[in-house]
């Protein structure tokens, strides 16, 4: 997971060095097309900052579990431990749902009509 989100975090960091860049700007399509990627990357850069720091949370809290020579901070740290082993199985889900490429056709508008079947007044209430 860790190395599909460094994989991710390169391409993040290579169009945000394109967007500022003269000619891409003067490229307004091209500009716009980086533009809306940079924004998609920019949300999974924010969960992937989360789910690394609850698992950095998660290996401090376990050496000082494992040091023991403070009951208080090893209280805190079990603490500690549960909430990250709680909220990394559903931040990993999250991440996954994120990494799913994305349809095309999402981003476009769609109009439903929506009419009245056969049987007069009373089929064309809801």
């Amino acid at each position: 997971m860790i190395e599909k989100l460094n994989i991710v975090k390169q391409r993040f960091d290579e169009v945000n060095d394109l967007i500022i860049q003269p000619s891409v700007i003067a490229d307004q399509k091209r500009y716009i097309e980086l533009n809306k990627e940079y924004k998609e990357l920019k949300k999974l850069m924010e969960v992937r900052a989360e789910y690394l720091s609850l698992i950095e949370n998660k290996k401090e809290a376990e050496e000082i579990i494992a040091d023991g020579s403070d009951p208080e901070m090893t209280d805190m740290a079990k603490m500690q431990l549960e909430e990250a082993k709680e909220k990394i199985p559903g931040m990993e889900e999250k991440i996954r749902m994120m990494l799913v490429p994305k349809d095309p056709e999402d981003a476009k508008n769609v109009v439903m009509e929506i009419r009245a079947g056969t049987g007069g007044d009373e089929a064309s209430i809801f």
